[in-house]
């Protein structure tokens, strides 16, 4: 049986870590609750710029639009979000086994892939798949600071098509679901499918004035892609790190209740072997009192 002082050092051991999960479980919680609020306050702006869209596009045949015919020739460029720490189980290991299993169902050039990463265990998981990585991008410390992110993926995106020759560009992030934490999932980026514009005209207009525009259409049209483009990724990152924090606060559940089942048995043992010492010290004592009096006996 171990000692007592082993066992109350066990134990003291034990709450610390008590403590530490129990605070990475309210940090992970509100860092859910930041990101949740940011996707929230995306879809007004994403169904506005969506309406926009319709409308700049709605005096155009929907078979204008035509699809490109696919081709092993194109090259695939692609955004896989991750994390950049761990304690968030499979979090980056499932997202990276997704997007390379897509990734071979697109019908793009196989040997001249072209893929950015955010987070660091995403694209050593990318590297360790032999995937190469052309850039790498810390995960945004808050809501706040995924605009700057999103903003430096564009920049890439914009000199892919225009240097690179890049035609598919998709996104692959997990996606937060409060009652299955999260699931992969896989977005074109581009080439955008502008028939799903004309779709719109099946919906009421939300108001009674009949929707217009004065500036030239083109200019219009490019500057509104640019935020619809902008709103997909803003909206990939912040999933993405729900997710994580979601992952995360499972992973710290389960690591709470297999601590509290640990403290179970460790005060268990710990109380055995403090009766084990009161016991034995008590019976010393009754030993000492019978060889006293034993003495004492043989003296009268």
């Amino acid at each position: 049986m171990e000692s007592l002082e082993h066992l109350q050092k066990q134990l003291d051991s034990l709450d610390d870590l008590r403590g530490i999960v129990k605070t990475m479980k309210a940090l992970s919680a509100a860092n859910i609750h930041q990101y949740e609020q940011a996707v929230r306050a995306l879809s007004g702006y994403y169904r506005t710029v969506e309406m926009g869209l319709h409308v700049v596009l709605k005096d155009f045949d929907p078979s204008s639009f035509a699809a490109v015919s696919a081709s092993e020739g194109h090259r695939l460029g692609a955004v896989v979000f991750g994390s950049d720490h761990g304690l968030c189980g499979r979090f980056n290991e499932e997202i990276v086994e997704f997007s390379l299993e897509r990734m071979e169902g697109i019908p793009a050039d196989k040997d001249n892939r072209r893929i950015l990463a955010v987070g660091t265990r995403a694209a050593a998981s990318l590297e360790h798949a032999g995937q190469a990585i052309e850039e790498e991008f810390p995960v945004p410390g808050s809501a706040s600071q995924i605009t700057k992110t999103v903003g430096q993926i564009l920049l890439k995106i914009d000199e892919w098509r225009e240097q690179g020759g890049v035609h598919y560009v998709y996104l692959f992030y997990n996606r937060h679901s409060r009652i299955q934490g999260y699931h992969p999932t896989g977005v074109e980026l581009l080439p955008v499918n502008l028939r799903r514009f004309h779709r719109l005209e099946e919906e009421p207009w939300p108001s009674r004035n009949l929707p217009t525009y004065t500036m030239e259409r083109e200019a219009l049209f490019r500057r509104l892609l640019d935020q619809y483009l902008f709103v997909l990724l803003f909206r990939a990152c912040a999933e993405s790190q729900a997710s994580e924090h979601g992952g995360r606060l499972a992973a710290m559940q389960a690591a709470e209740r297999n601590l509290e089942e640990r403290l179970g048995d460790v005060t268990m043992d710990y109380r055995r072997a403090r009766q084990t010492v009161i016991t034995s010290e008590l019976l010393d004592l009754v030993a000492g009192f019978e060889a006293i009096e034993t003495d004492a006996g043989r003296s009268l």
